[in-house]
């Protein structure tokens, strides 16, 4: 346990320095200013604006920047799903994987372009070579680069004052994919690939397995480059199957270091530069401490119940539930990586979560379930976490009856309800879509388990896709036509809807004036608010859920002891 608890230590401490500097070149790049790739990525840069007919000193309003976003999206989900339905007959496809159905293309393409990479295929026998490289790896860097550029929308809106604009969406998603997105993911694709992570365009290959001589064949195909920005992007969706279990996404101790700092590593920078932004690093500070307070207990609670609370027969004592876990990695490491993957809007795996104790496994629906704002996805984290930051300053103002502030400008009730879109429509849909699920005549044979553990299969499923996630506890066949269908709609509110709030929300408060800070002016960047922030998220959260995780992981809990 001792060495657990170091290794949980170092991790969060190599996160912490990593972010810091990271965090001030996305700030530096993210307002115009010079920094150490300008002079080689500047002639591109422009280039692209050039061929798209796009001024870069041309800023939009509200509607047509969220209008942009939208548009560029919907074609994205367009192309991806035809993509998938024509594989068959394209090239890059070695190992002759025909088309996908169109239940199954549009799940994928509503899930992609969501940043959520629910996938209810596996890779290598589902998707060719030219699917992935040109249809979701595209997608994992321009879904990533939306949530960072609506998250710098938000923060013009919060810094502006008594202005209709907000910045421009092409200039915004260009800045972030080639000054930010590109360089981390070309810089780990190649670490990744030394230390044995596949990228080839070679076809898979076939060898004799040491089981009685039999056939078998290994997948390869352009890896690497995916796995760099499905865990710098927060995507999460896996080239293969069983994702970063696999050894060839995933060989060694150190990639899985390397993997495993990427997903937290734009999310807990973006904080930073939060901060710099507004020209006060205490509030960045604030909600970094509160973001890692809910870090570092959920993954001391996960860690716990999958090292102390193992299943044991009677006249046994079982250590620590290695059940679904690669030996190499272990509890620990397998604990640390399913905490990081739930908390941030990632969903990679390097274990399998539906062999978690019933308590481990419900801490990581309930990190979800909180709306991934602990961390969460690039950019789309951060601007969920202001959102209960402005409810947080909301409720207390009400309770010491004074008109709320927050960073000079004040919460009034427009801000508010695009403060609810933001953070009730997620839960909305993920308990709309379990209870869906759960009628259907046909649940019971989806499932490979009944009983509580079967509906928190469902309810994970559905947490999952409602919080643009993308792990999966398993056991849930998710490749029907109503979960496909009903999940790909679900994903698609769960992003597009509080993206489209936060860049209204943004637009608002910057046409405000500032008002200056009195003696009851409530502190924003103090331990006394961090407390109470996440207080209210706790609650939150507490209140949408408790009663559907009661039929589901405690309930199992207590059935299986």
């Amino acid at each position: 346990m001792k060495v657990i608890v170091l290794q949980d230590i170092f991790y969060i401490v190599f996160l912490i320095g990593l972010s810091i500097p990271l965090g001030i070149y996305i700030y530096k790049v993210m307002t115009g200013q010079k920094v150490i790739l300008t002079r080689i990525i500047a002639p591109l840069e422009n280039g692209f604006y050039k061929l798209m007919g796009v001024k870069s000193d041309e800023e939009m309003g509200a509607k047509k920047y969220a209008l942009s976003a939208l548009l560029f999206s919907a074609i994205g989900i367009v192309f991806l799903w035809g993509v998938q339905m024509v594989q068959g007959i394209l090239p890059f496809n070695p190992a002759g994987i025909k088309g996908t159905s169109w239940h199954l293309a549009f799940n994928t393409a509503a899930s992609f372009a969501s940043n959520t990479n629910w996938q209810a295929y596996s890779g290598e026998t589902g998707l060719s070579y030219l699917t992935q490289f040109l249809g979701l790896t595209v997608q994992n860097f321009v879904s990533a680069a939306m949530g960072i550029a609506v998250l710098f929308v938000l923060i013009r809106g919060l810094i502006l004052r008594q202005k209709k604009t907000i910045g421009n969406f092409w200039v915004d998603l260009t800045k972030t994919t080639l000054y930010i997105l590109l360089p981390l993911s070309l810089i780990l694709a190649v670490l990744l690939v030394s230390q044995g992570v596949v990228q080839t365009f070679g076809p898979y290959i076939d060898v004799a397995m040491l089981e009685n001589g039999a056939a078998g064949t290994i997948p390869l195909g352009p890896a690497a480059s995916q796995i760099a920005i499905k865990q710098l992007g927060t995507n999460g969706g896996g080239f293969f199957g069983v994702n970063s279990s696999f050894p060839l996404e995933n060989p060694t101790a150190f990639s899985n270091l390397l993997q495993l700092l990427s997903i937290l590593l734009i999310p807990a920078a973006l904080c930073v530069s939060f901060g710099k932004a507004v020209k006060d690093s205490k509030q960045g500070k604030s909600i970094y401490i509160a973001m890692m307070i809910l870090f570092t207990v959920s993954l001391a609670a996960v860690t716990a119940s999958e090292q102390l609370t193992a299943p044991s027969f009677t006249g046994t004592v079982a250590p620590a539930s290695m059940e679904g876990k690669e030996v190499i990695h272990g509890v620990g490491t397998s604990s640390l990586w399913a905490t990081a993957t739930t908390a941030a809007s990632n969903g990679s795996v390097n274990s399998m979560h539906d062999s978690y104790t019933p308590f481990g496994g419900m801490v990581l629906m309930f990190l979800m379930q909180l709306g991934e704002i602990v961390f969460g996805g690039v950019g789309s984290g951060l601007y969920g976490m202001l959102a209960f930051v402005l409810l947080t300053v909301f409720i207390a103002g009400l309770m010491v009856g004074r008109t709320p502030e927050y960073l000079g400008k004040k919460v009034e009730p427009y801000d508010m309800k695009m403060v609810c879109l933001i953070v009730l429509v997620p839960p909305l849909v993920t308990l709309l879509g379990t209870a869906a699920a759960v009628v259907m005549p046909a649940a019971s044979s989806w499932l490979t388990n009944s009983g509580a553990h079967g509906f928190s299969e469902i309810l994970y499923g559905f947490t999952s896709m409602g919080n643009n996630n993308g792990s999966a506890f398993a056991g849930f066949n998710a490749n029907t036509v109503f979960t496909n269908v009903t999940g790909g709609i679900i994903m698609l509110l769960a992003r597009f809807i509080p993206m489209t709030a936060a860049i209204f929300l943004a637009a608002n408060m910057a046409g405000k004036k500032t008002v200056a800070a009195g003696e009851g002016t409530l502190s924003t960047s103090n331990s006394i608010f961090v407390g109470l922030l996440i207080g209210v998220i706790l609650i939150i959260g507490a209140l949408s859920f408790l009663p559907a995780l009661a039929l589901g992981p405690i309930a199992d809990y207590f059935t299986m002891r």
